[in-house]
């Protein structure tokens, strides 16, 4: 094995294996997925009428990030809470930020279509990512990752991570009988290897990346990956071996945190540069949106009629592919609304924007609203 973890940590090692698999299967050598053209540029349109549909002004679409999320239903919530800190030193206010995102980027694994979250203080019930940005907001608004949930709750204890149960998780997040939570053993487990990491809190990552008055996106994600990578089960963390062309590595949920670092970073003065270094996210609301389009055409009827594990050949072309591809959807979606990659960058189209038209192809093509193609959830990966 030649490659080194460094490397494959970095967002070249990304971009260059995912577009190798690109490749494998244009060439026609994948026994699982065909691109097709056509595909590609109805899963472009899909986007650019989500887009229309959300942003009437195109330069006001936000950062894909867990912040949008905390949004749901047309609540600010961070808002409410950030009331509550506001004589706290904009330094200190970053990290309690960094605090949260980072707790509920690890709980931020597919939910499953089964479980559901009802916020008392709005009276709206919310599934899957929204509902999982929720319940993690409030348990951390109610103290429930602080060391001193009564005087000082607003904030995430390495010492209280570590002694966090799966019944605590099941507890925040309504979890019952009728209301099932995929991974949730998986959740409560990473959260208790988060506590464990030489971080006496997440938030730490903030004076790890505030050196100076400029931070590098991929040095954000370097930061995370050196942290965080002992909580991962796999040692290498999201890393998977593909027989054509080696270990592939996507760091999804790494980047998703990456991502969801920018604001608090440029809510302290920080200005976060090179964004579009880092990649599109693998996961099953892009790469649904591929499929679903028909810019993935599978090849086995077993793709769409089996349960597969993150580790098989499928999966990895897959994620794979929804890296390369994000990219050609991004450079077109830039054509389309006449805007350039500083002003349009890939973190923006994800938000404007893939994740959305996935969602809503989903929700047009299967009942449930669920991905394309069955990955099992461990909590870890999707």
């Amino acid at each position: 094995m030649t490659d080194s973890i460094a490397w494959l940590r970095t967002p070249a090692a990304i971009r260059e294996r995912a577009g190798q698999i690109l490749k494998y299967v244009e060439d026609g050598r994948s026994a699982w997925f065909a691109l097709d053209a056509a595909g590609l540029e109805a899963a472009v349109q899909a986007t650019l009428a989500v887009t229309r549909r959300r942003f009437a002004d195109p330069s006001k679409i936000p950062f894909h990030s867990r912040w949008r999320h905390f949004e749901a239903g047309g609540v600010d919530r961070w808002v409410l809470l950030a009331e509550r800190m506001k004589d706290l030193a904009p330094q200190e206010v970053a990290r309690r930020r960094i605090d949260l995102a980072v707790v509920s980027v690890l709980l931020d694994a597919g939910a499953g279509g089964l479980w559901s979250y009802r916020e008392s203080a709005t009276g709206k019930t919310f599934m899957r990512s929204e509902g999982l940005a929720v319940a993690s907001f409030n348990m951390f608004a109610n103290g429930a990752f602080s060391r001193d949930s009564k005087n000082d709750p607003l904030r995430v204890d390495a010492e209280r991570l570590a002694r966090v149960t799966p019944n605590e998780v099941a507890m925040g997040f309504q979890v019952r009988g009728h209301n099932s939570l995929l991974g949730l053993e998986g959740r409560a487990e990473l959260l208790r290897k988060l506590g464990g990491v030489e971080l006496e809190r997440p938030g730490a990552l903030f004076d790890l990346l505030a050196s100076g008055g400029e931070v590098k996106a991929g040095a954000i994600l370097a930061a995370v990956l050196e942290k965080l990578s002992p909580i991962w089960p796999n040692p290498m963390g999201d890393v998977w071996p593909h027989p054509a062309v080696g270990l592939v590595p996507f760091h999804k949920l790494s980047q998703w945190l990456s991502y969801s670092l920018v604001e608090p970073l440029q809510g302290a003065g920080l200005e976060v540069v090179e964004l579009d270094e880092l990649t599109g996210l693998p996961e099953y609301r892009n790469g649904g949106l591929l499929v679903d389009s028909g810019a993935l055409k599978p090849k086995q009827k077993a793709l769409l009629e089996k349960v597969f594990a993150p580790s098989d050949e499928a999966i990895v072309e897959w994620r794979a592919l929804t890296l390369a591809l994000l990219d050609r959807i991004a450079t077109q979606m830039r054509v389309h609304l006449k805007m350039d990659a500083a002003s349009l960058p890939l973190a923006k189209v994800l938000e404007a924007g893939t994740w959305f038209a996935g969602r809503d192809l989903a929700a047009k093509r299967r009942k449930d609203g669920g991905p394309p193609i069955a990955v099992e959830s461990d909590g870890t990966v999707f």
